[in-house]
C-alpha cells in the first residue's frame, strides 16, 4: 500500500495553499507576495494596508493567507490576500513564523471578545470585533442577545469563513450566526452579496437591552448588521443630560429619543421615513414610554421652520446620516452639518444641551470643529463645549488606522 509521504513525494505539483486547521506532515512552501519599500514602511508605521499599486511581485495563489517580503527579500509578516481588490494586502501577523490557521483565529478573536467584557453589565448588543481595529481585517462581527451578525468584507477573509465561524460558536456558543455579506465593497473583491445564515437561525427581530431600556433590533434588514451599535454611550450621555422639552432629530427607530423621555418633560422626535418612526412608536411602547411625539417630516425643512415660529427646546439631538458618503461629497456635506447645527443653536434655551454628532469618516474631527465653530459664530449665540466624543469601547478606533474611526459627537451648552 502506498504511504500519504510516498503519495505526496509521487506529486509534481507542490499545493502551496495554507491549510485551515491543519499541520502538515512536510510544511509547504507558502506564497509570498513581493512589495515595494512605500508599502512596507505603511507596515512600519502601522497601517495594516498595502495597496495593489505597491505590490511588485504578486504571489502564485488565490485569495487566502501568504507571506509578504520586502525588496530585499527579508519577510515582513503575513496577509490576506485579495487579488481583485484595491487594497491587496491586509496585515494579519508580523511573526513570518505564524500559522494562520483554525487555531490562530480562535486565539484573535477570543482576545477581542475578552476587551468587551465590561459591556455585559451595561448592554446585550455590541460588536465583538471591528476588522483591522482588533487585529481581525475586514471582518465584523456584533452581538445580538444570544446571536450573532458577521460581515466577511474581503475575498482573503473568506479563505477562513468555516475557521471563523467555528471559533465564533465555541467562544460565545450562539443559537445562531448570520452573514450580513449584502454590502457593495463585496463586489470590488469579486464575491457575491448576500444575507445567509451560516450556524443555527437568526430570526428576523431581537429585542435587546441597553442602559435598561429595550429595543428591536432588524438583522435581515435593519441599517449596518442590525442596529447603530457605534452610538450606545452617546445615546446614555443625552439621557443624562436631558430635561425640559427636547428634540431628537433624525430619529429613525428612535433609539436616542427613548433615552431622552427618561429624563425630558416631552421628547419631540423627527425622521423622514414613516416604517422607521412605526419601528420606534413600537421601542417607546416597549418601554412604557409616552411623553414621545413622533413627526414624519425633512428635518432640514422642520428646522428652519422651527427657527420661524421662535420655539425652544431645552435638549436637541442631532444625530444624521452620512452626508458625506465619498470625498467628493464633502463640501455639500459641510453645507449641511453646518446649517443643521446652526439651526439647533438658534432653538436652544439657555442653558440648554446640544448634542450633535457625524458619521461620516470623510468629516475629520478637525473639519467637525471647525463646522461647529463657524455655525456657533452664525448663531449668534455662546456656545461653550461640555465634552467631545468618539467611539466606544467596542468599536476601537486605533491612532494608526484613520479608516477605523469615523465617530465624532459633541456635547454643547448654550451660555446666553
Amino acid at each position: 500500500m502506498t504511504s500519504p509521504l510516498q503519495k505526496g513525494a509521487n506529486n509534481t505539483q507542490t499545493d502551496t495553499r495554507v491549510q485551515v486547521g491543519v499541520k502538515p506532515l512536510i510544511s509547504p512552501v507558502p506564497p509570498v507576495a513581493l512589495v515595494s519599500s512605500k508599502g512596507a514602511r505603511r507596515w512600519a508605521n502601522g497601517h495594516p494596508w498595502i495597496y495593489r499599486s505597491d505590490v511588485v511581485t504578486r504571489p502564485a495563489a488565490d485569495a487566502g493567507a501568504v507571506l509578504v517580503h520586502n525588496g530585499a527579500g527579508a519577510p515582513l509578516g503575513w496577509a490576506l490576500w485579495s487579488p481583485r481588490s484595491e487594497i491587496s494586502l491586509r496585515l494579519l501577523d508580523r511573526s513570518p513564523r505564524a500559522q494562520i490557521d483554525a487555531q490562530w483565529w480562535r486565539a484573535r478573536l477570543e482576545h477581542a471578545i475578552a476587551r468587551r467584557a465590561p459591556l455585559d453589565d451595561v448592554a446585550t448588543a455590541f460588536r465583538l470585533v471591528h476588522g483591522e481595529a482588533d487585529g481581525c481585517p475586514s471582518l465584523i462581527c456584533d452581538r445580538y442577545d444570544r446571536w450573532l451578525v458577521v460581515q466577511l468584507l474581503s475575498a482573503g477573509l473568506e479563505r477562513f469563513r468555516d475557521a471563523i465561524v467555528e471559533s465564533l460558536i465555541a467562544l460565545v456558543e450562539p443559537q445562531g450566526i448570520l452573514a450580513r455579506n449584502d454590502v457593495p465593497v463585496r463586489a470590488k473583491e469579486g464575491l457575491p452579496r448576500e444575507t445567509v445564515i451560516l450556524f443555527g437561525d437568526v430570526p428576523r427581530e431581537i429585542e435587546v437591552i441597553e442602559y435598561g431600556l429595550r429595543y428591536l433590533a432588524a438583522p435581515w434588514e435593519g441599517q449596518k448588521t442590525g442596529a447603530f451599535l457605534d452610538q450606545r454611550e452617546n445615546r446614555a450621555l443625552a439621557g443624562a443630560v436631558a430635561r425640559g422639552r427636547a428634540l431628537d432629530c433624525f430619529s429613525y427607530h428612535g433609539s436616542f429619543a427613548l433615552h431622552l423621555a427618561r429624563q425630558a418633560t416631552t421628547v419631540l422626535a423627527l425622521d423622514a421615513s414613516a416604517p422607521a418612526l412605526a419601528r420606534a412608536r413600537d421601542n417607546a411602547a416597549r418601554n412604557d414610554l409616552h411623553n414621545i411625539e413622533f413627526v414624519e417630516a425633512d428635518a432640514f425643512e422642520w428646522l428652519r421652520a422651527a427657527e420661524r415660529r421662535r420655539e425652544r427646546f431645552d435638549t436637541i439631538v442631532l444625530d444624521p446620516p452620512a452626508f458625506a458618503k465619498t470625498r467628493d461629497a464633502l463640501p455639500s456635506a459641510l453645507r449641511g452639518y453646518k446649517e443643521i447645527n446652526l439651526r439647533a443653536m438658534r432653538l436652544l434655551a439657555t442653558g440648554g444641551s446640544l448634542f450633535t454628532a457625524s458619521c461620516s469618516y470623510h468629516l475629520t474631527k478637525a473639519l467637525f470643529l471647525e463646522v461647529l465653530e463657524a455655525a456657533a459664530a452664525d448663531s449668534g449665540r455662546r456656545i461653550a463645549i461640555r465634552e467631545l466624543r468618539g467611539q466606544p469601547l467596542d468599536h476601537p478606533e486605533v491612532l494608526t488606522i484613520p479608516e477605523s474611526g469615523y465617530i465624532k459627537g459633541a456635547l454643547l451648552e448654550a451660555l446666553d
